[in-house]
């Protein structure tokens, strides 16, 4: 078993198949790594003999996918331990999952799906949020999701919601700013107030990521999590804001579909730095945003 490694508060990216021999290589400076942890749940092969060695010489995160945490029945209990092997393998420095569902009966929707903001569900989250950390033995992040409808009977905001989530079960936040961006105009809010009422200190890391734009047939834009493109200039301006508030953080670079080569992720790593380090050296209340590097891409 290794021993656990602290999540450094720099920039990190998603690891993917594509970058393995790259990043052996090369051994380039990036804080740390972060998996999908349904992707390393067999007991061998090739992905683990890559993602050991990787392990060796970077922090590693593990991002869960599909425990259903927001589902209105238990939570899948293999499942779980399967999550529970994964972390005593590889020790990772923090452990992370979605607010959402996606499971009914022994049905698996392939989708991370929204659920309403109410008290039965903050119980039901906070029940399966205590049960996973029961069985992991740590603190977990939960992380603010991208939602593309409201729920009527919601009876409390996403932020409230959260809060009483983490107050209840203990848990930490995970901050997807892209994930604030898509939602609040896909709903008609101000992402930047979001920002400004999210309770930073709970949150261990924050994600960043691309979206699509669609324009609807009564002249709307509907944004798209997808995960496929760089970080949007938007995004960039709302985690300069988030750490002027918070201050440096674990910050992940999410590019899921459309691979690019591993330069330009690497690239996005060093815009993200870039706005780590002017808030270090500028102090919480001058966030002084940066444009982005020579070396990002352009769009």
């Amino acid at each position: 078993m290794t021993k656990p490694m602290t999540i450094p508060s720099r920039a990190g990216l998603g690891l993917k198949a594509q970058h393995y021999d790259v990043i052996l290589d090369t051994r380039p400076d990036v804080g740390w790594f972060e998996v999908h942890a349904e992707n390393y749940m067999g007991a061998g092969g090739p992905p683990h003999h890559y993602l050991t060695r990787i392990r060796r010489d970077y922090p590693l995160s593990l991002h869960g996918v599909g425990l259903s945490i927001g589902g209105a029945q238990p939570l899948d209990e293999a499942h779980l331990a399967r999550l529970r092997d994964l972390a005593e393998r590889y020790e990772p420095g923090l452990v992370s999952e979605h607010l959402a569902w996606s499971t009914h009966d022994d049905i698996y929707l392939n989708d991370l799906l929204p659920l309403p903001y109410t008290d039965e569900a903050v119980m039901r989250v906070s029940d399966h949020l205590d049960r996973m950390q029961q069985v992991l033995r740590r603190q977990v992040l939960l992380e603010n999701p991208s939602t593309y409808v409201a729920f009527e009977n919601s009876a409390l905001s996403e932020i409230d919601f959260l809060q009483a989530v983490a107050k209840q079960s203990g848990c930490g936040l995970l901050l997807d700013v892209n994930n604030v961006l898509v939602s609040a105009t896909n709903q008609g809010y101000s992402a930047e107030a979001y920002i400004d009422a999210f309770p930073l200190d709970l949150v261990g890391e924050i994600h960043l990521g691309g979206h699509a734009t669609e324009r609807e047939a009564t002249g709307g834009t509907l944004l798209i999590d997808a995960h496929d493109r760089a970080v949007d200039d938007q995004v960039w301006a709302l985690y300069a804001r988030t750490l002027a508030r918070g201050g440096a953080k674990p910050s992940l670079i999410e590019w899921d579909n459309d691979l690019p080569a591993w330069e330009t992720l690497y690239a996005e790593t060093l815009t993200a730095e870039r706005f780590i380090a002017a808030q270090v050296f500028c102090g919480p209340k001058d966030p002084a945003p940066l444009p982005r590097t020579q070396h990002a891409v352009a769009r």
